[in-house]
């Protein structure tokens, strides 16, 4: 077996004849500390409980966004609509209307 310089052969996972670890004792070690089984079962349970009845199927899921747009829409150009009211009361034509034309609520046909 070849020998690497001393520089290289400190690098975790690479072997040398005078290395004094085992390759299996890199590769094997934990990043985040060991993760016992029981937690990865119960983050497996909870996945499966939180997956809602809308996001099982396509169709579902595809009628929820859109219902969830259509609904964002309509309340948002809702309260849109009351702040820009607010905002500009008493310069409005619905505001002024009645100084302009004489028979007040009546519609020109």
């Amino acid at each position: 077996m070849q020998r690497l310089p001393q520089s290289i052969a400190n690098f975790p996972g690479i072997v040398s004849s005078h290395s004094s670890k085992p390759r299996d004792e890199f590769n094997r070690r934990p990043l985040h500390g060991p993760s016992p089984p029981d937690t990865v079962h119960r983050r497996a349970q909870l996945q499966d409980q939180s997956e809602c009845a809308l996001f099982r199927k396509n169709y579902a899921m595809l009628a929820a966004v859109f219902g969830a747009g259509f609904a964002f829409e309509v309340g948002f150009n809702n309260g849109v609509n009351k702040w820009w009211d607010n905002h500009n009361r008493g310069r409005q034509w619905k505001d002024i209307r009645n100084k302009y034309v004489e028979g007040g609520d009546e519609d020109e046909g």
